[in-house]
């Protein structure tokens, strides 16, 4: 299964895996860095990422207007040089002794806004590129290099933290958003951009215009719903793993890495199978069967313990989790995609990813205050348990388009 649509799409995804890679070798990095260099506690480690969503959401806000009248490759190309420019100052300030957690929050909140900007250019960008009935192998091509970066880098970025300390693999992302920006200005062809009416400003509709369609169609807002739950709620165990297997189980940085590189070839099947699954079984069927158990799994991090049997515990639920995710996720970026109109596809990307970071920052928050108060493994566990009703919010049949039947050779 192949998407026939030229150089610019091989550009973009290639632009796309670089800074995929970079991004997985530095997974962990900062609450790394926070917890054995700026010896942070397990709430600061989880305001860390709970601060740099919060502002860079906000911030983010009316760049969806902003993004969607302007032509999209510059827009990215500006977006990974400031994440360079933002990641490339943690080594420099930590080699000449000036690094603090306060600068650490400014970098998550410059590069976490231009990770939305970067999305939502890049996805109507996509919307462009390539043709409605191949959008889900296109998707599934991206997921499944998502995947395959996400089982190398970490063990990867495990070794050389143990080789060279964290600050190394956050260098190494910083490169990566140089050569993705040196990618996408390969691409040739044309742009898009939507028409901007010169007359008027900047009005409330335009800020709140990707929430309103979000809102207005069914299958979209169930699917919304369904999505900024489970991301929030898997979110925020992310530090709290952290801490646990780091802290409290002392697991070494390159078993840290594994327990979350190994699972991701899961997602990298299930990216590859995604397309195929709707073929023989429609788009709704899978969408829901893969939703459903996503939702289940991880409850099966509440069995964590020290040693190598929770290693293998958090392998094996995350991956199968993972390969669920593999699967569902190409089918829900496809239906979002198919679903918003063209000139409204950059505001629609921002207002869900401003929304799905938002929640992830609050319940980051929570999180981190409940496992204050008992301890990272009930945390967890309590988050596995809310998970289960999460499928109660996908899409009904009804509401769904008709099934994308994925090109063949």
């Amino acid at each position: 299964m192949r998407v026939q649509s030229g150089r610019s799409l091989d550009r973009l995804w290639s632009a796309y895996a670089v800074s995929a890679y970079g991004t997985w070798i530095a997974f962990g990095a900062f609450p790394l860095i926070a917890v054995h260099v700026l010896h942070s506690s397990a709430f600061a480690v989880s305001l860390l990422d709970a601060a740099g969503l919060t502002v860079a959401a906000i911030v983010a806000v009316p760049l969806g207007p902003w993004i969607e009248h302007r032509a999209k490759r510059p827009v990215m190309i500006a977006m990974d040089l400031g994440r360079f420019l933002a990641m490339a100052s943690v080594p420099i300030a930590y080699f000449v002794g000036l690094l603090t957690y306060g600068q650490l929050l400014v970098v998550s909140v410059v590069s976490g806004t231009a990770g939305i900007a970067f999305t939502a250019a890049s996805g109507a960008y996509l919307k462009h590129l390539v043709r409605g009935d191949q959008l889900l192998v296109a998707n599934g091509r991206f997921e499944g290099t998502s995947w395959v970066a996400t089982a190398v880098g970490p063990p990867l970025g495990g070794a050389l933290v143990g080789l060279l300390g964290p600050v190394v693999t956050v260098a190494a992302d910083a490169v990566s958003f140089l050569l993705s920006a040196l990618g996408v200005l390969r691409i040739r062809g044309d742009d898009v951009a939507a028409p901007r009416d010169t007359a008027t400003g900047l009005r409330v509709t335009d800020l709140l215009g990707g929430w309103l369609l979000i809102l207005h169609d069914r299958a979209l807002r169930r699917l919304f719903l369904n999505s900024i739950l489970v991301a929030g709620l898997i979110t925020a165990t992310v530090p709290l793993l952290a801490v646990l297997l780091l802290g409290e189980y002392h697991f070494p940085a390159w078993q840290y890495g594994l327990a979350f590189g190994v699972p991701a070839l899961g997602g990298f099947a299930g990216a590859r199978l995604s397309a195929r699954l709707v073929a023989r079984y429609g788009r709704h069927r899978v969408m829901t069967v893969s939703g459903w158990l996503r939702s289940i799994f991880p409850l099966g991090l509440a069995f964590i313990q020290p040693g190598i049997a929770g290693l293998l515990t958090v392998i094996v639920v995350e991956g199968l989790l993972i390969t669920c995710m593999g699967i569902f996720n190409p089918i829900s970026a496809t239906e979002r995609l198919q679903r918003t109109p063209a000139d409204h596809a950059a505001r629609v990307l921002t207002a869900w990813s401003v929304s799905s970071k938002l929640l992830q920052a609050a319940l980051v928050v929570v999180w981190g205050i409940l496992a204050t108060l008992t301890d990272p493994l009930a945390a967890i566990t309590v988050s596995g348990v809310l998970l289960l009703a999460t499928p109660l919010l996908l899409p009904k049949p009804e509401h769904m388009l008709d099934p994308v039947t994925a090109p063949t050779v």
